[in-house]
């Protein structure tokens, strides 16, 4: 080979290996002493376990090799009005210290801001961006600390595609519309945050003073509690109309402004004014916003998983939903469990119906219903047509048993008109042997409020509601299924495709058009939801970036 061809390629391997450099070669930059400092105090959490906010924050750096994010003033603008915006989702801005980032802005364009200062702002603003975001799309409350039986998917901080997409928006310069569309997608929240905002107008006229209970106020009575009445339904947006005669006379306009409040506040609409509307007439308006609140935090929990077609059972609403594309295609009311016999919150699969179902007693309400009255007259289970089982499955007659003390004994009620389940039970696999079903007793579905079964859905207009979830108009129409309850044959039938079912628990309540009712907290959840949203946040990131936004000159 040549002398003149060899000499090129063996320079190339030089360079290649690093035994030569060119004359013209660039020199290699210092290292960013900001990126060093995030990569340090970053890096445990990157290589540590878990998929917390920690992990998140250091995935979000290492994307971009710890270089620092938040370096011009206009991403930071618009995350200072983004975390601000927060607070019409009924979150505190405090929580992702907005009033610091606030002021440690300057460092942007503050010629002596050191490497640490710049570190501690930059990781500061991500992680309120992080926190924030999250926030909106899961949730600030894990509502598995409330309940531990939530099985709901688990909430999870931004990470993976979601930390790239903070990239993608801080270089686009778009951080405000991602922020909006972290929100739920959903009508019924941007009319949840409407709400809120309404209801904070009103609160911040100032509290009310009480109206006085006293004696039912009768329609058309002279009353000195009438004005203000008047004026507090007019006050929160009800049509009151104009008094003509006697400004104390509960006249027909505002008798027709008070049913409606009632109705909307779940109770009697008789237009009589009684201790419990006097007392929902009374609740103050900052309860109000923080009642919203809370269902703001709820719908955060569930709204992103409501798509195709799926059952949502609303629990304190008492009413059952069916949704066709994520639509609402058919309602019914529902009866839900007492107080002390809750129905819980969960989401499963509906995945079979049972026609003229038996009805096993289940042990509690043996215990506590059953056996007082057996106790009382034996004849009680021949009248209901309940049956005496033992643990092989055999009938025993009920004066062989020690009603004082039975054991190893089973009730059963046979299939029929009376079933304590009615004609149908529609299934789904959960820890609580929950189900929706049919009921002898329609005429309970006529009062307002309905918490008085122990643990199970009444649905009313079963029949319906099957016919939707079987979607078999050959086989399974409503004629089909008619015929197969008539039979009185006792018959499993399978869904060609499991439906999920969701038990959710909202105490508001979207009216046509703007109005809002507000449902009584049946089961008392809003406290616990209510204090453990208003608890303040705390981050190590806040308190390391402390000094800095103590620092003189920065605030």
């Amino acid at each position: 080979m040549p002398v003149i061809r060899v000499l090129p390629f063996i320079a190339v391997l030089m360079l290649a290996f690093g035994v030569v450099q060119p004359a013209h070669a660039d020199p290699v930059p210092p290292p960013d002493p900001v990126a060093e400092l995030i990569r340090e105090h970053v890096e445990p959490a990157l290589n540590g376990p878990g998929a917390g906010m920690d992990k998140a924050l250091a995935t979000f750096y290492a994307q971009a090799q710890f270089a620092p994010a938040w370096t011009r003033p206009a991403d930071v603008d618009q995350l200072l009005a983004a975390l601000r915006g927060v607070a019409a989702d009924g979150l505190n801005p405090d929580d992702y210290a907005v009033d610091a980032l606030s002021r440690g802005r300057a460092l942007l364009t503050d010629p002596h801001a050191t490497a640490l200062q710049r570190a501690q702002f930059d990781l500061l603003a991500t992680d309120a961006c992080l926190a924030a975001l999250t926030h909106l799309y899961r949730g600030k409350v894990d509502p598995a600390s409330l309940d531990t039986h939530w099985n709901f998917d688990a909430r999870q901080p931004v990470a993976g595609r979601g930390v790239q997409s903070v990239r993608d928006a801080l270089a686009q310069g778009r951080i405000g519309e991602l922020f909006a569309q972290a929100r739920p997608q959903n009508a019924l929240y941007a009319r949840l945050r409407d709400a809120l905002a309404r209801w904070r107008q009103i609160a911040a006229q100032g509290d009310w003073e009480p109206i006085a209970s006293g004696p039912t106020l009768e329609p058309d009575a002279l009353d000195p509690r009438v004005p203000a009445l008047r004026l507090r339904l007019q006050r929160i947006g009800y049509d009151v109309g104009v008094a003509t005669d006697a400004a104390e006379r509960y006249d027909p306009a505002l008798q027709q402004a008070l049913r409606q409040f009632q109705r909307e506040q779940y109770l009697s609409d008789d237009g009589r004014v009684g201790a419990n509307t006097w007392a929902a007439l009374n609740v103050a308006p900052a309860a109000r916003v923080d009642q919203l609140r809370v269902n703001l935090e709820r719908a955060r929990w569930l709204l992103h998983q409501l798509h195709g077609n799926f059952v949502m059972v609303d629990i304190a609403g008492y009413g059952v939903t069916y949704y066709k594309d994520a639509k609402p295609a058919w309602r019914a009311r529902v009866q839900v469990g007492k107080p002390y016999r809750s129905t819980p919150v969960f989401k499963s699969q509906i995945t079979y119906l049972t026609l003229n179902p038996t009805w096993t007693v289940p042990p509690t309400i043996l215990k506590n219903d059953i056996l007082p009255k057996v106790r009382k007259n034996l004849g009680y289970l021949a009248a209901n047509r309940i049956r005496v089982l033992d643990s092989q499955g055999r009938e025993l007659s009920p004066g062989s048993v020690n009603w004082a003390n039975p054991r190893g004994i089973v009730l059963r009620q046979d299939a029929g008109p009376g079933n304590s389940l009615g004609r149908l039970v529609i299934r789904f696999p959960n820890d609580y042997a929950i189900y929706l079903h049919d009921t002898p007793h329609q005429e309970l579905f006529a009062n307002p409020q309905r918490a008085n079964s122990s643990g199970c859905i009444r649905v009313e207009r079963p029949r319906e509601l099957a016919e939707l979830l079987l979607d078999d108009p050959v086989q399974w129409n409503r004629a089909a299924i008619d015929a197969a309850i008539d039979s009185g044959k006792t018959r499993a039938v399978t869904l060609r495709q499991p439906v999920p079912v969701l038990l959710a628990y909202w105490t508001v309540d979207l009216r046509d058009g703007d109005r809002i009712g507000f449902r009584p907290d049946i089961y008392r959840r809003d406290a616990p939801v209510l204090t453990a949203l208003d608890r303040a946040r705390t981050s190590p990131w806040q308190a390391f970036a402390a000094p800095l936004m103590a620092a003189p000159g920065h605030e």
